[in-house]
């Protein structure tokens, strides 16, 4: 018979076992707790990066900001990152749909993250496709960053990924998340979200764009590195393609419509939108200094200071786009014509492009132009010693350098570059509107990317013979002259001692004659030096620099001499057409205006233009000073503009004499030519815009030979003109092309061939007498 164990050491055993597992139970609970606490705080340092309730209201973005003419029309932008947003509505619906068909087609089903498709992306490990919604893809782009060292890091990102997506639906609608996700995308070539890269690889507005065209952008989002249409656009070709294939399996297309639309080209219609591109370059970095100054004087409500490269502030500008590309294309037609001109003088020329300097002068100006350069500046901040720099400037090297026709891919020594660029002829343009002072045009130069200085602002230059109409203003305002007012046309003296001068001065002709008497209007249309002298010195120097002073102009650097009348003064084309508006204007000066407003991303208005106004000259006055620059274009310098002067357009191409615009309207106007032939001016004025024209170069002994090419009619009214046959010609911009506004009243004689003819036997006492000057 077996035996049993005694009943106490079974108890025994049993309490020993119960005992162990309260012990193992014990430890269990100790070490889970403490992992779970080590996990706690691990898993903290991990999600610590996810945003908050405040992070997830307003996701940080750089918002460019935008400059817009005053048609409503985008003239460029200032950035960090290239991105104006859109709102949901104006993004077309095939667009919407062309990414929902190839990036996550069940994305009206889920709430943020698609189970059907991470199960797939599991099962197969990612070969049947990924399982990234467009929530999570928002999600990546806004609040996580590229991680890619390890599988674990990744698998770690792409919960954040889901957590924060959850969130995104919880907080926004499908299409507002949508619409951030078109906002926020980076399609390369500075076009950040959708509007930027609608208008860069199209040219249009998101809402203009047609199915095709927006089954590539979409097609982008997968890599837009890898999409590049500008660099593959056979591999984007192939992408758009599949997304017009997505479209058709989702029902968006027909299969017809896909077959037609897979067979189209990419038609890109690249317009960059960087700081050296695009329209209104030079009047942007005017714009950009402008702004700067504006943003010290005017904070936040919080103190903070505005960022123009990341606020998303709208700029809303005077400058008609319409009328900027027009005054574009005219400084490029006529300066790339003239050029031709030059550069065939100068190759006769043993000091081109200069001329009447010496050698050790033309060094100078080599030399001053290698101290200014970047490269100077560069290699100064490296370190290197002045030998070293001006020995980097006789080594070739390979460059790209401005042509008409496009940049050109050379090889030059940068001293040789120097001189290249030094020989083309600078231009610079401005058109405003003298009613409201608003500008209109501001071309400050041939080309902003290689010629930066802006010859608009900036710049300052001896005007000529546009200062002798500020003279005659300045007579007739306070003398009550008449155009048919004669003055003898025989040499005059002021001699020393008067009105500042320190010796006798006696101005000469430019063309050497004299003798008669001639009318005012006469004598400012034949641009007549002795006569304005006369003037002059009926009034004396400082009412007229009074005058410019009134009119806008700068006149702290401008002496009281006699001199100034000839056109001795250096004034930029900002100033002289402000000032010259003024005698349109009915004798009221009004301050040029060119930005007329701006608002924050939100739309609240920061600033407002007001107007600024003063009276300067009588109306009678000023419009009389108008009738006598009437007389320029109808028989002086300026006559060609009524096709009088040039014999052929094929003249006007070689840039021999000139072109017959046959302009039939009233203009009144002036040329102006310096000294040496350095600065060709044209003042050009119809009853409701002003433009001003400035050609020469950049030294001023790089001129032409003879006055034939180097006087303003040659130089600068051509573009005025080719300007203004545009303007006419475009059927969106209105321009007056009636009688300038003469005043109720006018007591001044105004015809005088009439007035002779009429008083020719009535006695002497009824005729305009000689001036007793």
């Amino acid at each position: 018979m077996a035996k049993t164990a005694p009943k106490s050491s079974s108890k025994k055993k049993e309490s020993k076992e119960g005992f162990s597992k309260y012990i193992k139970w014990f430890w269990i609970l100790f070490f889970g707790g403490i992992l779970s606490v080590a996990l706690l705080f691990l898993f903290t340092a991990w999600f610590s990066d996810l945003p908050d309730e405040t992070q997830m209201e307003n996701p940080e973005t750089n918002l460019a900001t935008e400059i817009i003419d005053s048609k409503g029309e985008t003239l460029g932008k200032f950035y960090k990152e290239n991105r104006t947003p859109v709102k949901y509505d104006s993004l077309p619906d095939h667009l919407v749909n062309a990414l929902i068909a190839v990036e996550d087609e069940r994305y009206y089903d889920h709430s943020g993250i698609d189970g059907r498709g991470t199960a797939r992306a599991i099962t197969y490990l990612g070969t049947k496709g990924g399982a990234s919604t467009i929530t999570q893809q928002l999600a990546k782009q806004f609040f996580t960053d590229q991680v890619s060292s390890s599988k674990f890091q990744r698998a770690l990102q792409k919960v954040k990924e889901w957590v924060i997506a959850v969130r995104l639906e919880r907080q926004y609608t499908k299409e507002e998340i949508i619409t951030m996700y078109f906002n926020k995308y980076d399609f390369l070539n500075q076009a950040i979200g959708i509007r930027s890269a609608s208008r860069i690889y199209f040219s249009k507005e998101p809402m203009e764009l047609n199915t095709v065209e927006s089954a590539m952008l979409a097609g982008m989002f997968k890599n837009s590195s890898l999409y590049n249409p500008l660099k593959r656009p056979e591999l984007v070709k192939q992408r758009r393609n599949v997304v017009l294939a997505q479209m058709a399996k989702n029902g968006f297309i027909t299969e017809e419509v896909k077959n037609e639309l897979q067979a189209e080209d990419l038609n890109i219609e690249y317009s960059p939108e960087g700081h050296d591109e695009g329209v209104a370059t030079y009047f942007r970095a005017y714009l950009q200094e402008f702004l700067k100054e504006w943003i010290k004087e005017n904070k936040k409500t919080d103190g903070s200071t505005y960022n123009i490269y990341r606020d998303g502030l709208k700029i809303y500008t005077s400058i008609d786009s319409d009328m900027q590309r027009h005054a574009e294309d005219a400084v490029k037609e006529h300066m790339s014509h003239i050029q031709k001109e030059f550069t065939r003088q100068n190759k006769k020329n043993k000091t081109a492009p200069f001329r009447d300097i010496d050698v050790d002068e033309t060094e100078d100006i080599i030399q001053r132009a290698m101290k200014v350069s970047d490269r100077w500046k560069k290699m100064t901040a490296e370190g290197k010693s002045e030998k070293d720099i001006r020995a980097s400037f006789k080594k070739k090297t390979d460059m790209r350098v401005f042509g008409w026709d496009g940049d050109i891919d050379t090889t030059m020594t940068p001293r040789d570059s120097i001189i290249y660029y030094k020989s083309f002829l600078r231009s610079g343009m401005m058109s405003m509107k003298p009613q409201t002072g608003e500008v209109k045009a501001w071309v400050g130069g041939i080309n902003y990317k290689h010629f930066k200085y802006d010859a608009v602002k900036k710049q300052k230059r001896q005007i000529g013979s546009t200062f002798k109409p500020f003279v005659y203003a300045t007579a007739i305002d306070q003398l009550h002259l008449s155009p048919c007012d004669k003055v003898p046309n025989t040499q005059y003296t002021i001699e020393a001692g008067k009105h500042g001068n320190t010796k006798d001065w006696t101005p000469k002709n430019s063309d050497g004659s004299y003798g008669g008497l001639v009318t005012l209007k006469d004598a400012l249309a034949g641009s007549i030096n002795t006569v304005t002298a006369r003037l002059l010195d009926r009034v004396g120097p400082k009412p007229v620099i009074d005058l410019i002073d009134k009119l806008g102009v700068d006149t702290r650097k401008i002496p009281e001499v006699p001199s100034i009348a000839l056109g001795t003064p250096d004034l930029s084309i900002f100033e002289m057409v402000s000032a010259y508006s003024a005698f349109v204007n009915e004798g009221v000066y009004v301050k040029p205006v060119i930005v007329t407003r701006i608002e924050d991303k939100n739309g609240t208005v920061l600033y407002q233009h007001i107007p600024e106004t003063k009276d300067v000259l009588s109306k009678e006055a000023a419009y009389v000073t108008v009738n006598l620059m009437e007389g320029v274009t109808q028989a002086g310098s300026g006559r060609r503009l009524r096709g009088t002067w040039a014999t052929s357009r094929q003249d006007y191409k070689n840039a021999v004499t000139g072109y017959p615009y046959d302009f039939k309207n009233p203009i009144a106007g002036k040329t102006g030519t310096t000294q040496n032939n350095s600065d060709g001016w044209f003042m050009g004025m119809v009853p409701d815009l002003v433009t001003g024209v400035w050609v020469g170069g950049e030294d001023r002994a790089t001129h032409f030979s003879s006055t034939r090419y180097g006087q303003g009619a040659t130089m600068a009214l051509p573009i005025w003109g080719i300007y203004m046959k545009y303007l006419y010609a475009d059927e969106n911009i209105e321009v007056s092309d009636g009688n300038f506004p003469k005043p109720e009243n006018i007591s001044t004689i105004l015809d005088c061939e009439e007035f002779e003819e009429n008083n020719t036997n009535n006695g002497d006492e009824d005729v305009p007498e000689e001036l007793d000057f």
